[in-house]
């Protein structure tokens, strides 16, 4: 009798093994996201972010540069247009989003803490 009984628990516990091993083959897939995600994703937000934050800081006069090369002036805003004086009576209409940075950080030097011999 104690012969069945343990045989019968033995066969119970058997089936909690495969279990375990289910979310073992999981776990190498689980650690590459949150590589993929503290490398890749998270970056990228945090630089998107910072974008939005310098678009929506922008005012009138305000030199800037355009992510096609273009240097100009801010002459007018909207939610989604910019006005940019490029030379005298000369302006343009472009997209906030190709807004490329302030122009003053052209010709700003590197900062080279090495003499050149």
């Amino acid at each position: 009798m104690f012969d069945l009984i343990s045989s019968a628990v033995a066969q119970e516990a058997a089936p909690a093994a495969p279990q375990a091993a289910g979310f073992m083959q999981f776990l190498p897939l689980i650690v590459i996201f949150f590589i993929f995600y503290f490398l890749l994703i998270r970056p990228q937000k945090k630089k998107m972010q910072q974008e939005q934050a310098f678009l929506n800081q922008l005012e009138k006069g305000v030199e800037i540069y355009t992510k096609s090369g273009i240097i100009g002036t801010i002459d007018g805003l909207t939610e989604k247009v910019v006005t940019l004086v490029i030379a005298e009576n000369v302006k343009i209409k472009i997209l906030r989003s190709q807004i490329g940075g302030v122009a003053a950080s052209l010709w700003a030097k590197p900062e080279n803490n090495q003499e050149k011999k």
